[in-house]
């Protein structure tokens, strides 16, 4: 093993370890879409470029964004409409 490929370890267990503790959703997202990105890295450097591309495209990619579109959905991610101000209540 390299030290690159023990570098990329200790940030797969690091990602693992703070997607579980994480509270906000949309972190944990971004969490899981970096562990999909540095597997896809690791896989690459295991000479599996198969794997890594499928890795990246449905790890990082597609599933990421179905979670992002399940948590616009549930209403957890709040988007501004353009134009329009938030009002706060001043009381």
């Amino acid at each position: 093993m390299t030290a690159f490929q023990g570098i990329l370890m200790v940030f797969l267990i690091i990602c693992a370890v703070s997607v579980s503790f994480s509270k906000n959703l949309l972190n944990s997202i971004l969490i899981y879409m970096s562990f999909s990105l540095i597997m896809s890295m690791l896989w690459i450097c295991l000479e599996s470029p198969d794997l890594a591309i499928t890795e990246a495209a449905v790890g990082a990619g597609i599933t990421s964004v179905l979670f992002f579109v399940t948590l616009k959905k549930i209403h957890a991610i709040e988007t501004a409409k353009p134009g329009k101000k938030e009002e706060k209540d001043s009381e």
